[in-house]
């Protein structure tokens, strides 16, 4: 496999689009509320957004333990030929960050709560991959790159666009990051074999698969019941049932979790693709809903 097909793949472009579409969210939230849409912060803010979690990523996989291989069948040359690779690209994205920064605070778009945002978006970023924080061996790698990309991608694009914190964004970003944190459990189950394997301290692994199983299922459920909640917080209907059009999906990801539970044969390419069309679409649908008002 070439170079650059792996670094690509170790970025996991999946959780890159999911970035966007959050980030889409924020940006169509702004506009709905009346504010012009900015140009360079639109663009540099998502730039930055694509890189942050990019960054985390590959350096999740730069200092992955040496027992742990970093792709299938690789060499002990290869390992270091691509980790070296990882770390040149993940400096060159943060460096290519603190340009952007660099530049909307010069042109007056990070104010305090924008800056204090971003701040936290990239301690989390680093804190997920970088040791001795390293939150993915911890159990909490998933939570926390839930937080940013369902609460703190969104609120970084509308902050650059509107200013100040409005009561709409939380309350859709609230949902969603329910969403994402169920998406993130879910991956964890067909990575079990391997994270007993290798001792890894994912989530599932830190719950349990009893524990996991309901907690994945409230989740979803959670999220559904806030959708459902938001035109009783004076939210017309019309903002809101979009999102719940996926509702399907996630009573089928439940019944199918149950089932896997209970000891049915697992068909894991499904399960995933579903957990993933989950939060997307409802992310791409709420977002598109904004857009269109």
């Amino acid at each position: 496999m070439p170079l650059i097909r792996k670094i690509f793949i170790l970025a996991r472009p999946i959780q890159l689009l999911f970035g966007l579409l959050a980030y889409g969210l924020g940006l169509g939230l702004a506009r709905y509320l009346g504010a012009t849409l900015l140009t360079e912060p639109q663009f540099s803010g998502g730039v930055i957004i694509i890189l942050l979690l990019a960054a985390s990523n590959l350096l999740t996989e730069y200092f992955r333990p040496p027992n742990e291989p970093i792709t299938l069948g690789e060499t002990r040359k290869e390992r270091e030929e691509l980790r070296s690779y990882l770390l040149i690209t993940s400096i060159s994205f943060i460096a290519s960050i603190a340009i952007l920064v660099f530049l909307l605070n010069r042109d007056g778009f990070i104010r305090v709560e924008a800056a204090l945002i971003l701040a936290l978006f990239i301690i989390l970023a680093l804190a997920n991959a970088v040791p001795p924080f390293r939150l993915v061996n911890r159990g909490l790698g998933e939570l926390s790159t839930s937080i940013q990309i369902a609460s703190l991608s969104p609120t970084l694009a509308f902050l650059f666009q509107f200013g100040s914190l409005h009561r709409l964004l939380t309350i859709y970003t609230v949902p969603l990051l329910l969403l994402a944190l169920a998406y993130f459990l879910a991956l964890n189950f067909p990575a079990y074999a391997d994270d007993l394997k290798y001792e890894r301290r994912s989530l599932l692994m830190s719950l349990t698969w009893q524990r996991a199983v309901p907690i994945h299922n409230v989740l979803l459920v959670a999220a559904y019941l806030y959708f459902a909640a938001i035109p009783f917080m004076g939210v017309p209907f019309g903002l809101v049932w979009p999102a719940l059009l996926t509702l399907p999906l996630a009573a089928y990801q439940i019944f199918a979790l149950r089932n896997l539970a209970e000891g049915a044969k697992p068909i894991w390419s499904i399960f995933v693709a579903t957990a993933t069309a989950i939060f997307g679409l409802t992310a791409y649908l709420v977002a598109l809903t904004f857009w269109l008002r």
